[in-house]
């Protein structure tokens, strides 16, 4: 696309809507900021809006949005400040937007991701849960608004790289997926030592720098499991072809092996701004900011297998992709009840697949027809994750 790209950030004070402003900072007569949307972190925010001038800043409650507000009239700023989840939906279909980077972490991500494939947005995927929460329903959404779903998560974005341009080809041209991990920071502790693990041990991720939430995730490997769902509905492939394998290094973000056994894989350093720049320049490339590698001081490159004793919240991946539909929401939901009760203090690391097991176990949705039923699912599911973390305190 030519010209200026008008560009909402869901999320601007996490780590992907830092790195999009960054990304977007280095080519002001490419990208303008139409609006950003925070949680809680004012100042923050504040300081982005000084930074880009957007039109809009979205606060997720009126009290923060207070806050935000006398502050930008403080310093004079232009900028119309709104709260709510009606607001995220309204900054992300407004029709002066060209693209909505969508990296809301959570469920709360979904309703403004399906305004923005409604209204036909280039959607710049970041959020998980838009697709394993809203599963057949989101990319509905995203065909009847002709929206262009572009993943940034680096692993979705390693394999849309490595496939090929015509979508029609992939099923009879691709034979597995293959999603690489880290491993996380546990991969080769005890397995009988994760009782133990503390939060902060569960944050200290080797390679990313990332929220507390997902870095829990990445320690249990359910962001993998959630990865597997994900990729699954993005690239329309059954679980069955989809491999899961441990990358330490994070150099090959991911790969696609095709019928003829060859594989192509996509390289890169760790660093989110490159699949961020190519989903903002695509089908271009521009420049990122990310560091170049380095071929001659990179070392080995290693691959294993997930031990299934240290992670056996990944296989619930597949486990909830053969069950009825709006399966995957009860397993996002019950994780994220699992992983708050965790950095909480309310439960043991390795009680979070307890948690997620047992949800999965009782809850058995019906067929979900719209965002009601889906949230509905959601509810229900945190609700039975709850009492099993309540039965466990006892």
């Amino acid at each position: 696309m030519t010209g200026m790209q008008s560009v909402t950030i869901l999320g601007s004070t996490g780590s992907i809507g830092v790195n999009t402003l960054d990304v977007i900072a280095r080519h002001p007569q490419r990208y303008s900021v139409f609006a950003l949307t925070a949680s809680t972190q004012v100042d923050l925010i504040l300081a982005q809006c000084q930074a880009f001038s957007p039109q809009y800043a979205v606060m997720a409650s009126p009290e923060h949005a207070q806050q935000l507000a006398l502050k930008v009239r403080e310093l004079g700023l232009s900028v119309e400040v709104l709260s709510g989840a009606q607001a995220l939906c309204d900054v992300s279909a407004h029709a002066d937007v060209h693209a909505v980077m969508a990296a809301i972490v959570g469920a709360a991500g979904l309703a403004p991701s399906l305004a923005a494939a409604r209204a036909g947005k280039k959607l710049l995927l970041a959020n998980k849960e838009a697709l394993v929460v809203g599963g057949e329903l989101f990319m509905q959404a995203v065909r009847e608004g002709g929206a262009t779903l572009l993943p940034i998560d680096s692993e979705h974005s390693a394999v849309f790289q490595s496939l090929p341009e015509d979508p029609s080809t992939w099923s009879r041209r691709v034979e597995k997926i293959v999603l690489t991990a880290s491993g996380g920071p546990f991969r080769t502790r005890d397995p009988l030592t994760l009782h133990e693990v503390t939060p902060e041990q569960a944050c200290a991720h080797p390679n990313w720098v990332m929220g507390r939430k997902i870095s829990v995730d990445s320690a249990t490997m359910m962001n993998k499991a959630l990865e597997v769902i994900e990729a699954s509905y993005l690239f329309a492939l059954p679980g069955s072809q989809i491999e899961v394998v441990i990358h330490p290094q994070s150099v090959i973000h991911s790969m696609v092996q095709y019928r003829d056994r060859s594989v192509v894989a996509q390289l890169g350093t760790p660093d989110m701004r490159g699949p961020i720049a190519y989903g903002l320049s695509w089908p271009e490339r521009i420049e990122s900011g990310a560091a170049a590698l380095d071929f001659s001081s990179m070392g080995a490159l290693s691959f294993e297998r997930p031990d299934e004793q240290r992670f056996p919240g990944l296989h619930l991946a597949w486990q909830a992709l053969e069950g009825p539909r709006g399966t995957t929401a009860v397993l996002n939901a019950a994780n994220e009840v699992a992983v708050e009760a965790f950095l909480g203090g309310r439960l043991r690391f390795d009680q979070i697949h307890t948690v997620n097991h047992a949800t999965l176990q009782a809850l058995s949705p019906s067929k979900p027809q719209s965002l009601g039923d889906l949230l509905a699912i959601d509810a229900h599911a945190r609700e039975l994750a709850q009492g099993q973390i309540a039965g466990l305190a006892r």
